[in-house]
């Protein structure tokens, strides 16, 4: 198992340096491949019921993350029977894959970039690639914040939740953390037709994701006052708003980012044409600018340089104590 924790470490280093090169094969995009073809298909066999779709997205679920789970276990295991070594590199590649810092920060960016250049159609059309809410009522301070908004939940999300997967089970429970945050995405939305298939993925997206989000919440904050940002103000908004949100786990991030820069995020948004009532988090110290956006990728990048060695001696203690019994 302690080769996993050299494969974090390499995938991690591979993500900084590369990211997620455009035109090259993910496997997120094969898992959620995977998704819409069970959903298809389940619908077809389940009847058209509340109970009939909420055993559909129970279904899917399992057969979801047990084939991406299962998959890249079976992989890395014909890998090792050949040499560890051919398994720490296929591994290290998995977890670069898995993890999404540099994307996160150049997605973002992109919205940046069109914004300082005066450009807010392409802002929208930039933003709309890294959010779930319509944007095209958004101006240039909405845009900003929604592009600050998603940097600050998906630090969670898209790197520091799975570093603790990876440094707790390898690829294989990172995959199965990938599928299970993607089902969410696809399929977590309270309006037809996914409101009762999506049911049971956003109800265990919750639950893998409950200590986690908190867990980044606190790197975030601890990172926060290592760049010089508003650290008392980044606890006392934690404190206070981390629960304004629909998803027990989004505000954790959100509330410790909107303290640390003195923002008023969340509110308002719409989705899928229809406009959702939501409390905001943090306070309107200042407007948000296009300026914060590189300002929350260096947050971003903070917590996830303070995330690896601490998710590292979590592996260790780990194995450690497996070792014991």
């Amino acid at each position: 198992m302690s080769w996993s924790l050299w494969a974090l470490v390499l995938g991690f280093c591979l993500d900084l340096i590369l990211g997620d090169p455009h035109g090259w094969p993910h496997p997120v995009v094969a898992i959620g491949k995977l998704i819409s073809l069970l959903e298809r298909g389940l619908r077809r066999i389940l009847p058209a019921t509340a109970k009939g779709e909420n055993l559909a997205g129970g279904i899917l679920w399992v057969l979801v993350t047990s084939i991406s789970a299962g998959v890249p276990a079976l992989l890395l295991w014909g890998c090792h029977l050949v040499s560890p070594w051919l398994r720490l590199a296929a591994e290290s590649v998995m977890c670069w894959q898995i993890l999404a810092t540099k994307s996160l920060k150049a997605e973002s960016m992109k919205v940046y970039s069109a914004l300082a250049a005066g450009d807010t159609e392409g802002a929208r059309q930039a933003v709309s690639m890294i959010v779930g809410r319509d944007t095209a009522r958004l101006d240039e301070a909405g845009i900003a914040r929604a592009a600050v908004e998603t940097v600050a939940e998906n630090t969670s999300d898209g790197v520091i939740a799975p570093m603790v997967f990876l440094a707790l089970g390898g690829a294989p429970l990172g995959f199965f953390y990938k599928a299970v945050n993607t089902m969410d995405s696809m399929l977590g939305y309270v309006e037809p037709p996914y409101k009762n298939v999506g049911l049971v993925p956003a109800k265990m997206d919750d639950v893998m994701n409950f200590l986690p989000a908190r867990f980044s919440a606190l790197l975030m904050l601890a990172a926060g006052g290592l760049l010089g940002m508003r650290a008392k103000d980044g606890w006392r908004i934690f404190c206070r708003d981390r629960y304004n949100h629909a998803s027990p786990n989004s505000a954790q991030t959100e509330s410790v980012c909107a303290g640390l820069m003195g923002l008023r995020l969340a509110g308002d948004a719409w989705y899928h044409g229809v406009l959702h009532k939501k409390p905001y988090i943090g306070d309107a110290v200042r407007e948000v600018a296009p300026e914060d956006i590189p300002g929350v990728c260096r947050l971003l990048y903070g917590t996830a340089l303070l995330a690896l060695p601490v998710c590292l001696a979590m592996g260790v203690l780990l194995r450690w104590v497996i070792q014991l019994l």
